[in-house]
């Protein structure tokens, strides 16, 4: 997808790309370079390497001196304080009224940044806007044509309407990779990121779905790279345990933003990742407990009246 060079570039929003990098030496520049080959016009990039204790600091550095020239970056180097606190932060620098968070081992695609600020510009009720992404290998070689279907199993047209949007966050969480537009303001209407928090992403989605603020288009917006190291697909149970508990507790605390039927879905979530955590730690009479928790509450979601207009379109 190519820029539309109809457009008055004057006009444009400025788009501001946050890249947090951490301890990814051999991926960082693909990631850098393709903020270059968007052709979006309006842009800059900010980048904090937070702590990396390999080479990815000397990679960035050295590409900044080649680079930049061509459009305003801003590259910080400081010790490790978390990708929540590091995202904050990339934010409080950001002049952008769209922010377009990265990640340092994928890379964005040609066309992504356009259609995105596109939809945000056509839906000025709407906080940010969702894409999906491709999977590539850790040698960049393709996986998948579409993250959230191929990988995550998930039903895209779940996010054509708000109510399938709040569903889909709260019970199919199917966003892999950096996928979203944010639009500044509605960082400031419902906080940043948790600063604490791993999965801090889908605390940040659950509240922007609780107030219907969440867009989708069906447009590969990034490419999300799978390379062995990812945080979210690590294999070691006991990590596994602590990223499951934090996010039963997000569940259970983000449960008061929102309305029935969804209200009653998200405690049955809660139910549904201590079945999990039960499972893993070999616990079958609370694994079964959970289980029957988890389905007598889906079923009661699906008695309950909604508070919401379920037929309300989101893109």
């Amino acid at each position: 997808m190519a820029f539309d060079v109809s457009k008055n570039v004057a006009a444009m929003p400025l788009v501001s790309v946050l890249i947090p990098a951490f301890n990814h030496e051999r991926f960082v520049q693909r990631c850098l370079d393709s903020v270059l080959e968007d052709p979006y016009p309006t842009k800059e990039l900010i980048i904090i390497d937070d702590g990396s204790t390999d080479k990815t600091g000397e990679r960035i550095a050295d590409w900044v001196a080649t680079h930049c020239m061509e459009l305003p970056i801003e590259y910080v180097r400081r010790e490790n304080r978390g990708i929540a606190a590091t995202l904050n932060e990339l934010v409080a620098r950001a002049s952008g009224e769209f922010l377009r968070p990265g990640a340092s081992d994928d890379y964005l695609l040609p066309g992504g940044l356009d259609a995105q600020v596109d939809y945000l510009l056509a839906h000025p009720g709407k906080g940010a806007v969702i894409g999906d992404s491709v999977v590539v290998d850790q040698d960049g070689k393709k996986m998948h044509d579409s993250g959230m279907r191929d990988l995550h199993g998930a039903n895209k047209s779940l996010y054509r309407s708000d109510d399938g949007i709040r569903r889909a966050v709260i019970s199919q969480w199917a966003i892999g990779g950096p996928v979203a537009l944010l639009r500044r303001s509605a960082l400031d209407t419902v906080d940043r990121w948790s600063e604490g928090l791993r999965i801090e992403d889908w605390d940040l989605f659950l509240r922007l779905a609780a107030r219907d603020a969440l867009g989708f288009i069906d447009v590969s917006v990034c490419a999300y790279r799978i390379h062995g190291k990812n945080l979210s697909a690590t294999r070691h149970t006991a990590t596994r345990v602590i990223n499951l508990l934090e996010s039963k507790q997000v569940a259970l605390r983000r449960a008061c933003l929102f309305d029935e039927p969804y209200k009653t879905l998200l405690r049955a979530q809660s139910h549904y990742i201590g079945a999990k955590i039960s499972f893993l730690q070999r616990q079958l009479w609370p694994l079964a407990l959970h289980m029957l928790a988890y389905l007598s509450l889906v079923i009661l979601s699906k008695v309950r009246p909604s508070s919401a207009n379920p037929g309300a379109e989101a893109t």
